[in-house]
């Protein structure tokens, strides 16, 4: 069994205080995709390279960073050697740390920081694109006769089941009618949303709270993180969970299991 936890933890280094290692070791998923890190590589500190699982087991780091610094970046903490790592190859998304993706073989994991579409679709244009790209290299993978996991923040809540209020957000970014619609054209085309698999038409499951208003004491929230699948992969997807009660973040972990 292959367990794959993502978590946007909005700045990895104010997460190590407020418990990311201990949860990561109490975790143990075997791989670990991280988003939003704001951090690179060369300013962090030696506990950010020698976390370890619950048995004491090391974890590889690789870090995808945006060129400015304290903003975006994606990141994967894993158990399992990859044969490689790569971004898109495309500038603009590489440069802002969107996309990193560990090549196990038969299956490729890749954590990934959707764009917010911000204030009146500001970057809707840009991040449309870095949909169709990220579209683009799954359909790569799955030409060569490969699977594919696409973990992170998609910041996008897809359905109206998938954040509280949504009449009160039609025109609010992550619920514009241009990203509903591309993730339904995503998941037309040959993926899964893995927890919507498994809990279909149930409301009131959300990954994300602002931290206004006390809306998570409240619980009012969005489901913007997802593990998305070829659908060749899912009959192997045994379970999903979101760790809602997992704190240090706007976001909390969210969680797939498959056999491989």
């Amino acid at each position: 069994m292959t367990r794959v936890a993502s978590w946007n933890v909005n700045g990895i280094r104010a997460a190590a205080e407020k418990g990311f290692f201990a949860w990561l070791s109490e975790e143990s998923a075997d791989i670990v995709c991280v988003q939003e890190t704001k951090a690179d590589p060369s300013q962090l500190s030696k506990q950010f390279f020698e976390a370890t699982d619950s048995a004491g087991a090391p974890y590889s780091a690789f870090w995808s960073s945006a060129v400015r610094r304290g903003y975006s970046g994606v990141a994967i903490y894993t158990r399992l050697e990859p044969k490689a790592t790569r971004n898109l190859g495309i500038a603009e998304f590489d440069d802002e740390g969107r996309f990193l993706e560990a090549d196990f073989g038969d299956i490729v994991v890749a954590s990934a920081y959707f764009p917010n579409s911000q204030e009146a679709g500001a970057r809707l244009g840009y991040k449309l694109r870095f949909c169709d790209a990220v579209l683009d290299r799954c359909d790569a993978i799955v030409a060569e006769g490969r699977h594919v996991v696409v973990s992170g923040d998609f910041n996008i809540a897809h359905e109206p089941i998938d954040l509280t209020y949504p009449d009160a957000n039609k025109e609010n970014p992550g619920y514009l009618p241009e990203e509903r619609e591309w993730m339904s054209k995503f998941l037309a085309l040959g993926y899964a949303d893995t927890f919507r698999r498994f809990h279909p038409g149930e409301a009131g499951l959300y990954s994300w709270w602002s931290y206004r208003m006390k809306a998570r004491e409240r619980d009012i929230g969005w489901r913007l993180d997802y593990h998305c699948v070829d659908e060749a992969l899912m009959p192997a997807v045994r379970s999903v969970a979101i760790r809602k009660m997992v704190m240090g973040s706007d976001h909390c972990p969210v969680i797939v299991e498959f056999e491989r």
